[in-house]
């Protein structure tokens, strides 16, 4: 089944068994948080992250998920630590916002390069594991701004409205194979970059969502912890809007 590892025991009772997932920038933010809440249930949590290093309880290499050689190598350390990968949360992203005319080639490549290709990179080195173990889950980290656009943020929400294209193709390519395939959309969510914006600016934000607040990491992470549950292993190929409303579904 996509997204579940149980094993029956000669008495008839089901046992979970803890799972290997992989989380590219868990170190911080939404990443962490999903992270946090799959090692609470039990799960084993790797991750292939920039900068500061993860909390005890995850296990992470830095490396770039620009460099296909430093995605390949690390899951192949993860996997022989903790066996297959069976859940990628492909979580690591950028911003490099400006408009559309003072907008610098570098800018717009560097966000697709991160936010799509580096999904991509990922995607394409568990497929391997999953295709031969004929189950899997992929959870892709998208945003509202994919699905609504932006002003300023054409770069990142060109990579992230690409995100809806790629789970789509994976689902009719290999959800044949019991892998599933699905887009996480959060909206605006109270994390260190939105606490940087000016006060004016976060309220001006709050006005514009039907939940009237700005939504907590935990709240992705539950969206997460459900699509790579038993649950949910029909679904494939969705986008699940975690925004108080502010998309309304698109």
């Amino acid at each position: 089944m996509g997204g579940g590892c149980i094993s029956r025991v000669a008495s008839g009772t089901v046992i979970a068994m803890a799972r290997h997932i992989h989380i590219t920038g868990a170190n911080r933010g939404i990443g962490l948080a999903i992270a946090q809440r799959f090692v609470a249930a039990g799960d084993t949590v790797s991750t292939l992250y920039i900068g500061d290093p993860p909390p005890d309880g995850i296990d992470g290499i830095e490396g770039d998920v620009r460099d296909a050689a430093q995605v390949d190598g690390a899951f192949g350390v993860f996997e022989e630590r903790h066996g297959p990968i069976e859940i990628l949360v492909a979580n690591a992203g950028i911003t490099r916002d400006g408009l559309l005319m003072r907008m610098t080639d570098e800018d717009f490549e560097a966000v697709i390069d991160i936010n799509l290709v580096g999904a991509f990179r990922c995607v394409r080195r568990v497929a391997k594991t999953m295709i031969r173990q004929k189950a899997g889950c992929i959870i892709l980290i998208g945003s509202v701004v994919g699905l609504m656009g932006n002003p300023g943020q054409i770069n990142y929400s060109s990579s992230k409205a690409a995100l809806v294209g790629m789970a789509r193709s994976i689902t009719r390519e290999l959800g044949g194979r019991g892998i599933t395939a699905n887009v996480i959309a959060p909206g605006f969510i109270d994390t260190a970059m939105t606490q940087a914006l000016p006060e004016d600016v976060q309220q001006r934000y709050r006005d514009s969502i039907p939940a009237q607040r700005f939504g907590e990491a935990d709240e992705v992470a539950g969206a997460a912890f459900f699509l790579a549950s038993d649950d949910a292993r029909y679904i494939s190929g969705a986008v699940i809007p975690v925004d108080g409303g502010l998309g309304l579904g698109h």
